[in-house]
């Protein structure tokens, strides 16, 4: 009778923690497919801006879409944000971006990002963590016509489109990226 009781205790414990870890695969899964509608929605949204961004879309070797990034701060700012990593048209992870901006800056605002990938070593530097940018320097604001006339530097193109708040800023600082597989 003792040896059922336990054997029972134990399957139950094993149940238990199956059914935990599902429910966490599952809930992460959410969270991304999440994410990966919110990338679809943000590129929408870049295409309706400028529609010669659809040419970036099709044509890059990949691209990293930031649909939310959240920014804001006094005098020291920073931003974050995730996103989702293509190559070519396929999904190959996600991505999260840090921020941190020294100097004049006052307020808060939300924003997207995409960056454009010319070639597989860029995307490759990025995957492995090696790509750090500037902030501010190579941003273009994606607005009607923006993305005629750019050209990739040092392999890259990165497009911002605001979507909402106020944000005073001349500033310096540099924006660095984790990339995850699923």
């Amino acid at each position: 009778m003792k040896k059922l009781t336990t054997i029972l205790i134990l399957q139950s414990m094993f149940m238990f923690s199956l059914m935990f870890i599902v429910n966490v695969a599952t809930a992460q899964s959410d969270k991304d497919k999440e994410l990966i509608n919110d990338s679809k929605t943000a590129k929408t949204e870049f295409i309706k801006a400028d529609g010669l961004m659809k040419s970036l879309f099709d044509n890059a070797y990949g691209y990293v879409i930031f649909p939310n990034i959240g920014k804001g701060g006094i005098a020291i700012a920073g931003a974050t944000g995730n996103g989702i990593v293509y190559q070519k048209k396929t999904t190959v992870g996600k991505a999260k971006i840090t921020q941190l901006n020294i100097g004049f800056q006052f307020g808060g605002q939300a924003y997207r990002e995409v960056i454009f990938f010319e070639n597989k070593e860029t995307l490759d530097r990025f995957k492995e963590n090696k790509i750090e940018l500037s902030a501010q320097a190579s941003a273009v604001a994606a607005t009607s016509g923006a993305s005629a006339n750019v050209k990739f530097r040092d392999g890259v193109l990165i497009f911002t489109q605001e979507k909402g708040g106020l944000m005073y800023e001349a500033s310096i600082g540099a924006q660095k990226f984790k990339f995850m597989t699923f």
